[in-house]
């Protein structure tokens, strides 16, 4: 089984799978966003194609440890997707994630255009992996 990672932002969602031994994120896709109901279902196809046990939600919590607007929305997202999918949802700490994935994509020389397209999909690789770094079997 797999674990997927989610950036989820108001207009794309950034998508990463694990591999099946779940050690090595890798981006994905960047999904624009519909409606929820079309979101959540795009989602699930994936889940099932790709035999997805887990989902790792990037969970933007403010650089103080508070719950902001952002955070309660992944919170929201994620009970919707739970419920929808019916498998385990897990919100991991996304602080930065999104400039670590800027700066690898420039640091790569990836042209400001192109970054647009990719960063979140990069970003959510960057969230499944801290998530399979934590939980690694050892």
């Amino acid at each position: 089984m797999r674990k997927m990672g989610i950036d989820l932002g108001d207009v794309r969602i950034g998508i990463a799978l694990s591999d099946a031994m779940q050690i090595i994120a890798s981006a994905y896709e960047t999904y624009k966003r519909v409606n929820d109901e079309v979101d959540l279902k795009h989602i699930n196809d994936i889940i099932s194609e790709k035999e997805v046990d887990t989902v790792v939600i990037g969970y933007p919590v403010n650089m103080d440890g508070s719950i902001g607007n952002r955070a309660k929305k992944a919170e929201e997202f994620a009970k919707k997707l739970e419920n929808f999918c019916k498998i385990k949802v897990v919100l991991q700490d996304e602080r930065l994630s999104t400039v670590s994935a800027q700066k690898l994509l420039i640091n790569s020389d990836v042209r400001r255009e192109k970054r647009k397209e990719v960063v979140d999909k990069i970003a959510s690789a960057i969230i499944l992996q801290t998530y399979l770094d934590t939980n690694r079997r050892l």
